[in-house]
């Protein structure tokens, strides 16, 4: 059997002071060189930032030797190690009592947690917990996040939570369910018919100071268990529920699938006052930037519900089930995205949605829908036909710009009109002029010029390698002239 270190143990292996004497003989090396290195207080070992990740490490080691070591450190990384026992993991975090960061992730802390445990014990700094990929049940987490009275920051990704259960045991008072039971049922991680009074989960055991929560590939499916994140922490500003299969908004739907599933057992999570929420924005009044990534949304109805949330500004929803069939481009995408979505400044990633590309696309968007039945018409529509007011029929209306046009290249005083695939990128289209201009791709430098504004802005240079060519509106009839890179020759003095 192994021998797992301690924490001390690692420290002391990372950070021990190393002997002063030279091992070397005269015989080896012919010169023994002594090195003096002044000896440092115990305190001045550990610095402030101490990552002990993938050490083994199972226990804590001497608890005085780590005060003495330990008592000045503000972030702590864990992860990857083979912490399994709460009493372990306290051991080391109450010899820190300066923590704003701590890292247990990929530890696994399935273990019970009984709440005497952390009698007394509160963390004041610490500012930013990440418990990934531990396995960590939802009871040990209210009983911690108890103890965290200034916690912003929670990370609770690749978990396996098909359920947010952030009841505390104050929810049940029949006592049916103690911490030797835990133990035995810890894989239905709280699940039990309940007969306790029911209790409003929109007003109950909520963290006002968390405003971050990454919730990362876990199995949970029904936008009303996402929900109750909101509830529990109502200041939250920013949700990650990447990779989960949430597959719609729809509260409803979600909460009759519930009811009429066989399967389904109700959980103290569910305590409710018998009413429903509002709307699927309820509990996120408060939510700015929502991570929708590789979920299983699939319908536009879900992005109109988005467009909802009275304060989100930043929204990325990539890789989901609604461009799957391939329907749309990317530039069809995004424009039918940002007409949909009037208060998002941010989409997907990069800089804000500018006046001009929101007014674009919101012209796109109702000529993308005027020729079809009335039925089809989503609201948003009428709202900016309401706004722009009904435009003229375009011809063979489509959002997709042209693939080849016929655009004229020049490269000193050699001019050729070539046929250019506008979905090629900007590195792409250097690589096919190698052999017409003469020199490396490497070497090479773009400008575009549009034709019908060539006497007002001039050439503008294509600077970025991977940017497609459709991005410029580039038209038949427009230039790209080739010139070579010279470097400053300044820069060489």
């Amino acid at each position: 059997m192994v021998n797992m270190p301690t924490l001390l143990e690692a420290l002391e292996q990372k950070y021990g002071e190393s002997s002063t004497d030279s091992e070397g003989s005269e015989e080896e090396e012919g010169i023994s060189v002594a090195i003096y290195v002044p000896r440092k207080p115990p305190r001045m070992i550990v610095p402030s930032l101490l990552v002990l990740n993938d050490c083994n490490i199972a226990s804590a080691g001497d608890r005085q030797a780590l005060v003495d070591k330990c008592s000045g450190v503000e972030e702590l990384d864990l992860a990857k190690n083979k912490l399994e026992h709460w009493p372990e993991v306290f051991s080391i975090l109450k010899q820190m009592p300066q923590l704003k960061f701590v890292n247990l992730s990929f530890n696994q802390l399935s273990s019970p947690l009984k709440s005497e445990l952390l009698e007394d014990t509160q963390w004041q700094n610490l500012r930013n917990l990440v418990l990934n990929s531990t396995q960590v049940p939802w009871r040990n987490v209210q009983h911690i996040l108890n103890h965290l009275p200034r916690l912003e920051e929670l990370h609770l990704s690749l978990n396996e939570y098909d359920h947010v259960n952030l009841c505390s045991e104050c929810c049940c008072e029949c006592n049916n369910y103690g911490a030797d039971d835990v133990e035995e049922d810890r894989a239905n991680d709280d699940i039990l018919k309940c007969s306790c009074p029911q209790v409003d989960y929109k007003k109950k055991h909520t963290h006002t100071g968390i405003k971050k929560v990454h919730f990362t590939g876990n199995p949970i499916s029904k936008w009303n268990e996402v929900c109750k994140l909101g509830y529990g922490f109502p200041n939250l500003e920013l949700l990650v529920v990447a990779d989960c299969p949430i597959e719609s908004l729809d509260i409803e739907n979600g909460e009759e699938n519930s009811e009429t599933n066989p399967n389904f057992v109700r959980s103290e999570s569910e305590c409710e006052s018998g009413e429903r929420a509002e709307s699927p924005h309820d509990s996120f009044r408060n939510l700015k930037v929502l991570n929708l990534n590789s979920t299983s949304i699939s319908t536009w109805d879900d992005i109109e519900r988005l467009a909802k949330f009275p304060n989100l500004h930043y929204l990325r929803i990539q890789g989901c089930r609604l461009w799957e069939s391939h329907e749309y481009t990317e530039h069809e995408r995004r424009q039918l995205l940002i007409a949909r979505l009037p208060n998002v400044e941010i989409l997907n990633g990069g800089g804000i949605i500018e006046a001009d590309e929101r007014e674009d696309a919101e012209r796109a968007f109702i000529r993308y829908y005027m020729d079809k039945p009335e039925s089809e018409r989503p609201e948003r529509y009428f709202d900016l036909v309401a706004v722009h007011g009904k435009l003229d029929p375009l011809v063979n209306v489509d959002l997709r710009p042209e693939k080849r046009v016929k655009v004229t290249f020049t490269c000193g005083n050699n001019s050729e009109i070539r046929s250019l695939d506008v979905y090629r990128t900007v590195s792409d289209l250097k690589l096919k002029l190698e052999a017409f201009a003469g020199f490396s791709a490497s070497n090479m430098r773009l400008f575009y010029v549009d034709k019908d504004l060539r006497d007002h802005q001039g050439p503008e240079e294509m600077r970025y390698p991977h940017k497609q060519l459709y991005s410029y509106n580039i038209q038949s009839g427009d230039e790209i002239i080739i010139d070579y890179k010279v470097k400053n020759k300044r820069e060489k003095v």
